[in-house]
Parts: structure tokens; C-alpha cells; sequence
């Protein structure tokens, strides 16, 4: 069923933030997956930090044994103004700096991040949802999830490599997962996705956000486009890795 193209475009509040760069401690490290690595940094640095959207990002900055510094963008997980800590989630997806850092890190470590540098604040009055996604959507789309006020209706698909992959999440949303498994060879390929997405149905008014490898990205974009007639307006898609690229992305406008 197509949705509505003549509704109008959802409201997106962007705002900026004060660039700040925030030296932290690890206090804590756990596994959420055995491919996902939790660790969550505190400091007073963090006293002041602003992240307004799930999607946000954060630049961490990575000492390299040549002494020069390696910057990654990774979403903030969550951030508790309390406790003053911040949760990054690691898809251990590859041998990069940020992850061999991460598989590395003990408590009492440091690390510096920067960011993030604005918020994306979709409308709050959106009552459905369609998150999209593989492992480096996952801090996202869980933080999507369960900052969800009661009432909105999520769904969700993600591609994983397996069972042991998935997640569970606590959320006050109407919310339905499905999960697509594939491996990690094949995560720059859009058709596991595809497949599961063509028994989604659609409803009219859903706000529909994407993230995954570029091309994975685009091939779903165009899908949802030109196959299910989805409101440009009404999506947002981004490609948070490119495949055989270090520290590359790409945004669909």
C-alpha cells in the first residue's frame, strides 16, 4: 500500500551546538552482543554535554601509534546528566582504530570526544515510525526505541549476522522488530533488507530513517521511493560506512 504523498513534511528542528572537545574515563565496559562492546565514559567534562536526537553524532579521537590522532564518528548511545555519563556502543565489525581501542580499553582509561556538532529534531507529534539499519545503526535505532514517548508505533529492521546478534529493548512504543541475518561478508548488500522490507506494511504518515553501508542505504532509499511511492519528505537516510573507505560516509538529501 503507498503512502500519502500529499501529507505534508514532517517538521525537522536543527539545531547547533557549542563545539567542545570533553577528555572522559571509562567506568564501566560490558558486551551487549558478542559483537557489540559497551563502554561508558564520565567526567565532569561531561557536565554540559547536549545530544537532542537518537541520530546524533560524536567525533572520538584515538591515539595511533604513528602519534597522530584518529577521528571516528559514533553515536551517543545515552547520556545521563546525573551520573554525568556517556554510552558508546562499538559494532566490532572491523579492526579499525576505534575498535582495536575499544577491545583495548580498561576502566581508568581516557578518551577524548568532540561533538556533537548539531541535532536533527524530528517532530515529536510523528506517530509511526520505520527505523532501517545494520550493527553501526544499532546505537540509533536502540536509542530511537526507548526514548519513544507511549503511543508511537515502531518498527523496526536490522540486519544482524545472527540470533546471537540481536538486541532487546525497553521502550514505552508500540513497537515490532524484524531482524535480518546475514554475514558480515555480505553487509554491503541491500537484498537481505530488501526482502524483509517488502513485507513491511506502510502506513500512511510514517517517517522513515535509514542507515546502514552506502549502498545498502541508497538501494533502500530508491525501494521505498519508486517501489512503495514513500514521501521524499518523509524520509531520512544516511550511509554511515563505505565499503572498502576508512572513516567515509554519505547523506542522502
Amino acid at each position: 500500500m503507498p503512502t500519502d504523498v500529499f501529507a505534508p513534511a514532517p517538521k525537522i528542528e536543527r539545531i547547533r551546538h557549542e563545539l567542545k572537545r570533553r577528555d572522559l574515563v571509562v567506568v564501566a565496559k560490558q558486551h551487549v552482543t558478542p559483537a557489540m562492546l559497551r563502554i561508558t565514559l564520565s567526567g565532569e567534562a561531561a557536565a554540559d554535554f547536549v545530544s537532542l536526537a537518537p541520530d546524533d553524532h560524536i567525533k572520538i579521537f584515538i591515539p595511533a601509534e604513528t602519534g597522530d590522532i584518529e577521528r571516528r564518528d559514533y553515536t551517543p548511545r545515552s547520556y545521563n546528566p546525573a551520573t554525568r555519563t556517556i554510552v558508546i556502543d562499538f559494532a566490532l565489525h572491523e579492526a579499525g582504530p576505534a575498535t582495536l581501542w575499544a577491545l583495548e580499553a580498561q576502566v581508568g582509561d581516557t578518551l577524548s570526544i568532540g561533538g556533537p556538532k548539531g541535532s536533527a529534531v524530528v517532530s515529536p507529534d510523528i506517530a509511526h515510525w520505520l527505523l532501517i539499519g545494520d550493527e553501526t545503526a544499532l546505537p540509533a535505532i536502540g536509542r530511537r526505541i526507548e526514548e519513544a514517548r507511549a503511543g508511537q508505533n515502531i518498527t523496526a529492521l536490522i540486519a544482524v549476522t545472527g540470533p546471537d546478534e540481536q538486541q532487546d529493548f525497553v521502550s514505552q512504543a508500540n513497537l515490532d522488530i524484524h531482524w535480518a541475518h546475514r554475514p558480515l561478508s555480505d553487509a554491503a548488500n541491500a537484498e537481505p533488507l530488501l526482502q524483509k522490507l517488502q513485507d513491511i506494511e506502510i502506513l500512511p504518515e510514517t517517517f522513515v530513517w535509514i542507515a546502514a553501508e552506502a549502498m545498502v542505504t541508497r538501494e533502500l532509499r530508491r525501494y521505498l521511493l519508486e517501489q512503495r511511492a514513500h514521501p521524499l519528505s518523509w524520509t531520512k537516510a544516511a550511509g554511515y560506512w563505505v565499503k572498502g573507505k576508512a572513516d567515509s560516509h554519505e547523506k542522502f538529501e
